[in-house]
């Protein structure tokens, strides 16, 4: 039989040992995560991101807590959100989007920042060299605007006779807006294309199809923005409706039913910056890891799509396609 004092010493020693242990263990490392679009959207980029980090030692939830924050076309509250993570001090800022990286860049100079950026991070101001980036940021350069001129050549190849094109861009993501629409004015008129901008928020993309009605362009140009991306069912629906030949930046848009794509594979975008962000939570610096490159690209075309706008895809088109969609 155990007296009382017994009893108090294995509640004080042995029981009261495990509260102890819990208490002195170190807290979990928090990853700010922001993304324009949905996580429905998204669900496979974030599946990549979540691969990288697996692969250096990381698994949500048991050694590292990752916050993903979804802004759905919502910047404005970008500096609030951006706001909360600096004063809180997590460990890693994600931010897969141009946009999103020059406002983390502009939040903090301490807090290590992993991008992944359409255009060149040198140019941008994010880093010093892509082989020294020199700061609290690194990431990948994925070259979404760099490819907006061989989108309207495949374009132009796919469905000759297009000579007027609608360019859908997202007026609050600014960066990927403007340089979208320098690149689309330099390089339609080289190929013989007029281009009409249509700025298409939350609340546009239909307004701008309503415009349709009355001066109907040959085709749609979609911006390769993540809000946008994640409007898929819409602009495939609308384009559907109206046999609109359509181009994206994004495969998902060409797997929902749009008609082709050409752009980075975003996906192995994600799971870089996935790795990056693992990296630097094991203690490596963002000075020192080299920005990337990506050096895959993705031609994806959707022939029963195609077929359904009574359009012939060109053998040789076929020839070069990384995937053709039945």
């Amino acid at each position: 039989m155990i007296g009382r004092r017994e009893f108090t010493v294995l509640v004080g020693g042995a029981a009261a040992w495990p509260l102890a242990a819990r208490a002195q263990q170190p807290a979990m490392p928090v990853v700010g995560f922001i993304r324009d679009g949905s996580a429905e959207a998204n669900a496979r980029n974030a599946g990549a991101f979540r691969k990288g980090l697996n692969e250096t030692g990381y698994v949500e939830g048991q050694n590292v807590k990752v916050e993903y924050h979804w802004l759905e076309g919502q910047y404005d509250s970008l500096p609030a959100l951006l706001g909360d993570l600096v004063r809180r001090q997590v460990a890693v800022i994600a931010t897969p989007g141009t946009t999103l990286a020059l406002a983390a860049k502009a939040a903090t100079t301490t807090i290590p920042i992993v991008f992944g950026v359409g255009e060149d991070p040198v140019r941008l101001g994010l880093v010093a060299s892509l082989a020294r980036p020199g700061g609290n940021a690194t990431g990948i350069n994925f070259f979404a605007n760099e490819v907006v001129a061989k989108r309207l050549r495949l374009l132009r190849e796919l469905v000759p006779k297009v000579a007027r094109i609608a360019v859908f861009i997202n007026p609050g993501n600014a960066s990927v807006a403007a340089t979208t629409i320098r690149d689309v004015q330099e390089a339609a008129p080289t190929i013989g294309l007029k281009t009409q901008i249509f700025n298409t928020a939350i609340a546009e993309i239909n307004a701008a199809f309503a415009t349709f009605e009355r001066e109907r362009p040959d085709a749609l140009f979609v911006a390769g923005d993540a809000f946008l991306g994640s409007r898929a069912a819409q602009l495939v629906t609308l384009t559907a409706r109206d046999r609109m030949p359509a181009t994206y930046a994004i495969r998902d848009l060409v797997t929902a039913g749009g008609l082709m794509s050409y752009g980075t594979d975003i996906a192995d975008m994600f799971h870089q910056v996935g790795v990056y962000t693992g990296k630097i939570l094991k203690g490596a610096k963002p000075a020192d890891l080299p920005t990337l490159q990506s050096a895959r690209f993705e031609f994806v075309i959707n022939i029963q799509t195609a077929r359904a706008l009574d359009i012939e895809v060109p053998p040789g088109l076929l020839a070069i396609a990384d995937e053709v969609i039945e």
